[in-house]
């Protein structure tokens, strides 16, 4: 079909693949050879960047996403979790959008990371560079960094979007320091949302054109990575509840960034304390039955 792009298993490259679910002009296989589930075919606007540099644009720098995006509450775990494997150095986000994280992290442990964003949204790079992020622009994949090297190279919620990504965690390796980590984070396939919800899950849309599980996501990252750590993370009740209501009718960028903000602004409430015990304690025990919204691993490159 004109405008699409078919594909291999972005895990292990086999051609030999089921249908495993559809949800509208959404199809989704599963690999023969090692139950990777992805989008097959793709969108081609998806495939290329395109859509995050024109239409995707709107959503990125809305008054809403930006404000949950840039709140101190935003990536607490993800904070929490990168800065236990890296105390310091340069540090590349790819996919950094409207530099939220790098500006957190650049804030928070002043003098500690020196911090570079890279995407393909232009308009989204230009805010990240307003708040004082060094930012390059393009398709990381295929970028000369003329011998920069770094400490850490991050995907938060990237891996997801890209047709191959082991090219991008390929040259991930090729751009660490000796001893340098990567740490990723994806949607989480198996988790207590996606089983519940099936098809009606929000996030199983256009965009995502890969579906990882704690096994696929290892097998991807085999060979070339050691896994240093894998945490199952983040929990919105609030999404299911929706979802389940809905039957699954598509959720658009606006209602995304306005959950977004309500849910940023609840967990900055002083008012809701024993709600946020209990959250926590459920988001604890998804993780612990890796059952969470998202799958987290740092890794560092084999030698």
């Amino acid at each position: 079909m004109a405008g699409e792009l078919s594909r291999l298993c972005p895990v292990c490259g086999g051609g030999s693949f089921s249908p495993c679910l559809q949800k509208g002009t959404l199809r989704l296989v599963r690999c023969h050879s090692c139950s990777m589930v992805f989008a097959n075919p793709v969108p081609s606007c998806f495939a290329t960047g395109d859509y995050y540099d024109s239409e995707g644009t709107s959503y990125y720098l809305s008054p809403a996403k930006l404000e949950s995006d840039y709140s101190p509450v935003r990536f607490e775990r993800e904070l929490g979790l990168f800065t236990r494997h890296c105390s310091g150095g340069p540090v590349l986000d790819v996919g950094c959008s409207s530099g939220a994280f790098l500006y957190q992290l650049k804030t928070r442990y002043s003098g500690r990371y020196d911090v570079v964003g890279t995407d393909v949204s232009g308009a989204p790079l230009d805010h990240a560079g307003s708040r004082g992020i060094r930012v390059l622009r393009g398709d990381f994949s295929g970028m000369d960094l003329a011998g920069e090297r770094f400490a850490a190279v991050t995907f938060w919620a990237v891996l997801e979007h890209l047709p191959d990504p082991a090219r991008f965690l390929a040259k991930a390796a090729a751009v660490l320091e000796p001893g340098g980590i990567c740490v990723v984070l994806v949607p989480n396939m198996n988790s207590l949302a996606a089983r519940v919800l099936g098809a009606r899950y929000r996030y199983i849309y256009d965009q995502h054109l890969n579906y990882f599980t704690r096994r696929t996501l290892h097998r991807l990252v085999s060979g070339q990575w050691e896994v240093l750590e894998t945490r199952s993370m983040h929990f919105n009740p609030v999404v299911i509840w929706q979802d389940w209501r809905s039957g699954g009718r598509a959720v658009a960028n606006a209602e995304r960034a306005s959950l977004l903000q309500r849910t940023t602004a609840l967990k900055q409430s002083r008012w809701i304390g024993p709600v946020k015990v209990a959250y926590r304690l459920a988001e604890s025990m998804l993780g612990g039955l890796a059952l969470a919204d998202n799958l987290a691993v740092v890794l560092r490159r084999s030698q």
